[in-house]
C-alpha cells in the first residue's frame, strides 16, 4: 500500500507532486481526484445554519488568546477540509477558472478532512479549561493556513460557520511559503498535506507532520482528546534507530541494554507532549484526573524488556509520561491504534503510517531522522 497526503480515498490514483504556487488549498502539490466532496455541485444553497459561534467576552471584550501563551496549532486547509474537486477545476482549467469556481461555489460548504476530529476535539478541551480557569490564555489557538488566494477566504469562513468551529486566525499566502508565518504565531505543530513544507517546517525547529485520510475512517471520542505518538525519531531522537539500521537487531537491543540509564535525546514531538502534559496537569489541579479530556499514548515497535526501560527512564527524568504506553516489540500498530481510536497518530515511517490508516486510524507522517533515507520493509522485525 501506498498513500499520498490526504489520497487514500477509495478510487483515487496518485499524481505527481508538482503544480504552480499560486494553487489552491495549502499546498503546491495538484489536488487528488475525488470521489465527491458534495453532494450537489452545482447548488449554490446557502450552508445550513448552525449554532451560533461565539468568542468568549471579556470586559466588553473579545477574549483571544495571546499567541505566546497558547498551544498554536497551525492546520492547512488541505487536512482541515476537503478539497479534492477544487484541485481538479485547477488542474484541468487554471487558477483564474479555479477562482472563479471558489467564488460561485462560496456559499457550498467544503466536507471535513483528517484533521476535522483532531480540531474538533481541541475545542472540545478547550470548553473544559473555560470553565475550570475563566481568565487563563493556556488554550489550543487554531490557525488555518492556506496557500490560497484571498478570494477563496469566503469559502473558508462560511465553512467553518458551517461546521460550527471556533477558528479566528487565518493565513492566506497567496502561494507564498507559510513557514515564516508560523514562526511568528509561536506556532507549536504544523498539520499539512505538502510534505515539503512539513520538512521545512522540522528544519525551523516546529513540530509539524503530513496527514493522511482513511478510506473508512473509525469513530472517535468527540468528549476526549486522543493522541497517540510513536518514540523513537517522533518523541525521542534517531540515535537507536541509527544503531537497528547500522548493525541490525541484536546490536540495538545490546546498545539500548549498555545505555539504558543515558536519557534518549529529544525528538521533534517531544515539545508537543509536553504541552499535552501541562493541561493535563491543569485538570489534575482541578480533581479531574481520572475524567481528563486528554489522554495520551506511547505506541513503539520497542521491546518492552530489552529496550522499553531506556524509554521509559528518559521520559521519566524529563518529567513527561503517557497515559498508557505499548511495546509492540515489532508486532503491527494498526490493530492497536484501532482499539485506542486517536484522533492523530504521529510516527516516522510510512511503513507504520500505512497499517494504521489500513486499520481506519488517522495517522501523520514526522519525515524525520534515519528512516527517511532507509525505509523499513514488511519483513524486518524492528525493535523499534
Amino acid at each position: 500500500m501506498s498513500l499520498d497526503p490526504v489520497q487514500v480515498m477509495k478510487g483515487q490514483d496518485p499524481m505527481p507532486n508538482t503544480c504552480p504556487a499560486a494553487s489552491n488549498g495549502d499546498s503546491k502539490a495538484p489536488w487528488d481526484d475525488s470521489k465527491e466532496i458534495h453532494d450537489n455541485v452545482g447548488s449554490t444553497k446557502k450552508p445550513k445554519s448552525g449554532p451560533v459561534r461565539r468568542a468568549r467576552k471579556v470586559e466588553g471584550g473579545i477574549f483571544f488568546p495571546k499567541p505566546e501563551n497558547a498551544v498554536t496549532i497551525a492546520v492547512s486547509s488541505r487536512v482541515l477540509f476537503r478539497t479534492e474537486k477544487e484541485q481538479k477545476v485547477f488542474e484541468q482549467k487554471g487558477i483564474e477558472e479555479y477562482l472563479r469556481y471558489q467564488v460561485e461555489h462560496e456559499n457550498e460548504p467544503f466536507a471535513p478532512g483528517p484533521a476535522f476530529p483532531f480540531v474538533k476535539a481541541l475545542e472540545a478541551v478547550n470548553s473544559r479549561l473555560r470553565e475550570l480557569y475563566p481568565e487563563s490564555e493556556e488554550l489550543f489557538d487554531i490557525v488555518l493556513v492556506t496557500y490560497n488566494h484571498a478570494h477563496v477566504g469566503v469559502r473558508l469562513i462560511n465553512t467553518i460557520n458551517y461546521h460550527n468551529l471556533f477558528i479566528e486566525r487565518f493565513c492566506m499566502t497567496g502561494g507564498s511559503s507559510p513557514i515564516g508565518y508560523l514562526k511568528a504565531w509561536h506556532t507549536n505543530l504544523y498539520l499539512s498535506a505538502d510534505a515539503e513544507k512539513v520538512q521545512e517546517a522540522l528544519a525551523e525547529g516546529i513540530a509539524a507532520a503530513t496527514m493522511f485520510m482513511p478510506e473508512k475512517q473509525i469513530e472517535v471520542s468527540e468528549t476526549q482528546l486522543r493522541v497517540a505518538f510513536d518514540g523513537d525519531a517522533v518523541l525521542f531522537s534517531d540515535e537507536s534507530e541509527r544503531i537497528f539500521k547500522a548493525h541490525g537487531l541484536d546490536k540495538f537491543f545490546e546498545h539500548e541494554r549498555e545505555n539504558e540509564n543515558r536519557l534518549l535525546d529529544h525528538g521533534p514531538l517531544k515539545g508537543f507532549l509536553e504541552l499535552l502534559g501541562k493541561l493535563q496537569k491543569k485538570f489534575y489541579a482541578k480533581g479531574h484526573r481520572l475524567d481528563c479530556p486528554i489522554r495520551t499514548y506511547l505506541v513503539t515497535a520497542r521491546s518492552a524488556a530489552s529496550s522499553g526501560i531506556r524509554a521509559l527512564k528518559t521520559l521519566r527524568a524529563w518529567g513527561l509520561e503517557t497515559d498508557e504506553a505499548l511495546f509492540l516489540a515489532g508486532a503491527p500498530k494498526g490493530p492497536m491504534l484501532e482499539k485506542i481510536r486517536p484522533h492523530i497518530y504521529f510516527d516516522d515511517q510510512m511503513f507504520h503510517v500505512e497499517g494504521a490508516v489500513e486499520m481506519g486510524a488517522i495517522a501523520a507522517h514526522v519525515p524525520y531522522g534515519i528512516a527517511q533515507k532507509y525505509p523499513h520493509k514488511k519483513s524486518t522485525n524492528a525493535g523499534k
